[in-house]
């Protein structure tokens, strides 16, 4: 009975701490000599299109300029990159079956006092997974430099401060990507 309990403890806390993970990838144009650039501006002509709410806009582009400058960049009206960025989400939904048959008290589905049985049951999840893709154009050639995406459990839109603390989250883990080391 205690390993049934413990493990489930176990699943809960990978199951949680996968929610709370941001899977990032990135890619670049090798040709591209990164060093190169030193200023940034926003491409406000695609930010516009992007399908979330103009709050969510704002705390992305906060959190990419504050990145950005960190990494000693300047903003600029004549910049050496354009910063863009797009969204996408869906629901996610896991359905976790969980049998077992066993030795069992009655009162866990068991015959008898301590009767042989089996137990089951049912777990349904659903969550909202986003992808946050952060593009770095080349501002002179018009050009595709480099691009980071990050996917993961978006958090939920009634905590303010939690959906503050995971735009940030998913701006960092992707920007820490950027630039793109050396092979």
């Amino acid at each position: 009975m205690k390993y049934v309990k413990l493990l489930s403890v176990v699943v809960v806390l990978f199951l949680v701490s996968s929610c709370a993970t941001v899977r990032v990838s990135s890619d670049y144009d090798r040709e591209v000599d990164f060093s190169q650039y030193k200023t940034f501006a926003f491409y406000k002509k695609g930010i516009d299109k992007v399908d979330i709410s103009d709050l969510d806009k704002r705390r992305i582009l906060r959190a990419v300029e504050a990145d950005l400058l960190a990494k000693g960049f300047t903003k600029s009206e004549n910049p050496d990159l354009l910063v863009n960025i797009f969204t996408k989400s869906r629901e996610k939904i896991d359905v976790y079956n969980n049998n077992y048959n066993g030795w069992y008290p009655w009162y866990y589905g068991g015959f008898g006092p301590y009767g042989f049985g089996m137990g089951a049951y049912n777990n349904v999840t659903r969550s909202t997974e986003g992808t946050l893709f952060i593009d770095l154009i080349d501002a002179n050639k018009k050009e595709l430099a480099w691009q980071g995406m990050g996917t993961g459990a978006l958090a939920s839109s009634n905590d303010i401060s939690k959906k503050e603390a995971r735009i940030k989250e998913f701006v960092t883990e992707i920007m820490a990507k950027y630039p793109p080391m050396a092979e």
